[in-house]
């Protein structure tokens, strides 16, 4: 019989290696430097930023009027108006602060699968994304994880930055087990400042949605970005063959036959509800995409179009 490795629910080949070349093309990234990610919430940011927040500030851009109560700053007050209307108004103005960028990616051996990697597809779109909030002056932190949290780049800020964490992800490589429940608990824990959070997996374990639903409680705002690749969705699989899983080591011998793949495509399919329903609920941004799917094309075309950049 011929072997096989397999994830949770899908194939594996060898631990994905550091990139050797440029994770990200120069002119792709001059594409980027016209985007932004798009923020559905206001956050509360340490440092005045490039995003205009719902409170009224002290910035550069006017705002609105207000009558003047005792205690306000004398400094901002419209003596002009006081001088036509004999009454004292304070200048309001836009308040600009930065957000948190979270970019957490699953660098589990199950996401070594494919060709390309998961795992690779994976941390391009994170440099994508992290180099989109540096551009703009968002407050960016990569996170890797496995069965718990590992490695980390940031807090960072400023575009002088962009480049190290581009380097920072072409040296990962992916390998081990997964809890994503596990590492999103432990991330909400251990991040005191809410903002948006990126999760990019192939969601290939059992309690993913407990860790979402951790997030949530802790008022992050959530975006998934869900990788399959398409021996995932449609395995071309047959004959008698030995199943080894990649993190695990568990192996299981089966006979592939045409009732056996529809079962498995079954289950896929109610996985993949399974997850839409719990983003659903949960007011959670999902966007599910095949690694076929040419790169560029995700962050320029896709992710603009559901909203996650503009």
């Amino acid at each position: 019989m011929s072997e096989q490795a397999g994830g949770a629910a899908a194939l594996s080949g060898p631990s994905s290696q550091p990139t050797t070349g440029p994770l990200l093309t120069p002119e792709f990234l001059r594409k980027l430097e016209q985007l932004r990610l798009v923020s559905r919430r206001a956050f509360v940011g340490r440092t005045w930023g490039e995003r205009r927040s719902r409170k009224r500030g002290a910035s550069v851009e006017f705002a609105d009027f207000r009558d003047y109560t005792h205690g306000d700053d004398l400094r901002h007050l419209d003596w002009n108006a006081f001088a036509r209307l004999d009454r004292l108004f304070l200048k309001l103005f836009v308040e600009e602060e930065d957000l948190n960028v979270y970019v957490l990616v699953d660098a589990s051996r199950s996401m070594t699968f494919g060709a390309p990697p998961k795992f690779d597809y994976g941390r391009r779109a994170a440099g994508a994304l992290g180099y989109l909030a540096l551009c703009n002056f968002d407050r960016l932190t990569l996170w890797t994880y496995g069965e718990r949290l590992r490695a980390a780049f940031g807090p960072a800020r400023g575009r002088a930055l962009a480049l190290p964490s581009l380097h920072w992800l072409a040296s990962l490589e992916a390998d081990g087990g997964t809890s994503t429940g596990a590492a999103l608990r432990e991330f909400s824990l251990r991040t005191s400042r809410p903002g948006l959070v990126i999760v990019i997996s192939d969601f290939l374990d059992e309690d993913h949605l407990e860790g979402l639903r951790s997030l949530m409680a802790r008022q992050f705002e959530v975006v998934v970005l869900h990788l399959l690749d398409p021996a995932d969705v449609q395995p071309e699989l047959a004959g008698d063959l030995k199943l080894v899983d990649s993190e695990t080591g568990a192996e299981r011998e089966i006979t592939v036959t045409r009732t056996l793949l529809r079962a498995y495509q079954q289950s896929l399919r109610e996985f993949c509800d399974r997850l839409d329903e719990a983003c659903r609920r949960y007011g959670i941004h999902l966007l599910r995409t095949s690694t076929a799917e040419p790169f560029e094309d995700l962050v320029l075309k896709y992710l603009r179009r559901r909203g996650v950049v503009a």
